[in-house]
């Protein structure tokens, strides 16, 4: 749970840095380019832990289940996301993106092993209709063009959540992010070159304030959190330690509130005490997983250990 607390701390200042970097540079650019930055940290990184050797890569279907994952996290939730923080402020972004977690216990359930208890369906619909309660509280029941990007992003970020979690009880989180951001690569780098090309001068002209957004994106938000959060989910299961994800609103409007000098109320913080102690009470729900017990780094078995190794208990 502490692991996964790190990772949705770091994630949640994803979209006012996001909101920083856009404000300058094209959305697009900075969705995909920060996937281009990060996989380069990513290759270092398997380099010096000797996971680029052939006996140590991802086998058989790993790979498309990473393809899954780059789908969702390193793709879509960056791209749509960053497409609507051109259109809405972060706090607005953040409620929507609190029904995360919902979606990603729907995709841990579906297609995973999974099999939530009715206590703690209970308790994630309820922090859902505490979310959606705020947004409606806040006036953003009507839904705006960038609200179809955000709902598109929960989706897409569900899936590579779900996925990414499942395969990193295989693989350990830190491979698992990494090699989902190596095999964008081959599509990433020839669209970012163009990109780069086709704006270079607005990437010229950008100030140190968006490149500082667009720093943050691509360490901490694309690399170092999944670290966290992967290492999370593999201990505690992807539909519970997901529920932490019901605090991230919150803390993006802390965020937004600090970076981008977003309002923040008194009545926010009782709805944050509010969500806080459903995902109390989710956390205490049961979660039976169904499937058969993997060894974590099954594909490096003679290797160097994955980073936060460990099973759910």
């Amino acid at each position: 749970m502490w692991l996964g607390f790190i990772g949705v701390a770091i994630f949640s200042q994803t979209l006012p840095f996001t909101r920083m970097a856009v404000a300058e540079l094209d959305p697009i650019f900075v969705a995909l380019a920060r996937a281009v930055l990060a996989a380069g940290l990513a290759l270092g990184l398997l380099a010096l832990r000797g996971a680029l050797a052939p006996a140590r890569r991802p086998r058989g279907r790993q790979w498309a289940r990473l393809a899954v994952t780059a789908l969702g996290v390193v793709v879509g939730f960056p791209l749509f996301s960053s497409l609507a923080m051109r259109e809405v402020p972060a706090g607005h972004g953040a409620i929507v993106i609190g029904l995360l977690p919902l979606a990603t216990a729907v995709f841990a359930a579906w297609f995973g092993s999974e099999r939530p208890s009715p206590a703690f369906w209970l308790s994630a619909v309820a922090g859902s209709a505490l979310v959606i309660a705020f947004a409606l509280w806040q006036g953003a029941g009507g839904l705006q063009h960038a609200d179809w990007y955000l709902f598109a992003a929960v989706l897409l970020g569900a899936l590579g959540y779900a996925e990414g979690g499942k395969l990193s009880r295989e693989l350990g989180g830190l491979e698992t992010i990494s090699w989902a951001l190596v095999v964008s690569l081959p599509v990433l780098v020839p669209v970012v070159a163009w990109l780069a090309v086709a704006q270079a001068p607005a990437i010229g002209a950008a100030s140190p304030r968006a490149w500082l957004g667009m720093a943050y994106v691509s360490v901490f938000s694309m690399f170092i959190g999944f670290l966290f959060w992967y290492a999370g989910l593999a201990k505690g299961g992807v539909a519970r330690v997901g529920q932490i994800q019901l605090l991230q609103p919150f803390l993006t409007l802390a965020g937004g509130a600090v970076i981008l000098a977003e309002p923040l109320d008194a009545p926010t913080l009782a709805f944050a005490v509010a969500v806080i102690a459903v995902v109390a009470l989710g956390r205490r729900a049961a979660v039976r997983n169904t499937a058969p017990a993997t060894p974590p780094a099954a594909t490096a078995a003679e290797g160097a250990p994955p980073i936060f190794p460990g099973r759910l208990h």
